[in-house]
């Protein structure tokens, strides 16, 4: 892997804080500011992952409205409102 370099400018006090806080952690800054790159790039990389699963997952579900695939407002209440009813039913049981 070839190797380039990074130049910045930055406040003078910062830099100083910087390297004291590296040196307490027995790093020096350049070895912080890499691992600081990579698990930005990682957050970046994931990020676009996550955003193009979900953008799928999103048209999956317009697909199957479009198609016709659609349960009744009233049935997924009456579905949700029993497992409320059985999860009170649970607690108030175990309360005894």
């Amino acid at each position: 892997m070839s190797e380039a370099t990074f130049t910045f400018r930055v406040d003078e006090g910062l830099k100083k804080q910087f390297t004291t806080a590296a040196k307490d952690r027995d790093r020096t800054g350049a070895q912080l500011l890499r691992d600081f790159m990579r698990d930005f790039v990682a957050q970046q990389q994931e990020a676009i992952a996550h955003d193009a699963w979900l953008r799928r997952q999103v048209q999956i579900g317009l697909d199957s409205a479009n198609a016709g695939n659609l349960i009744p407002a009233a049935e997924v209440e009456a579905k949700f409102a029993a497992k409320r009813a059985a999860t009170r039913r649970r607690l108030e049981g175990s309360a005894e």
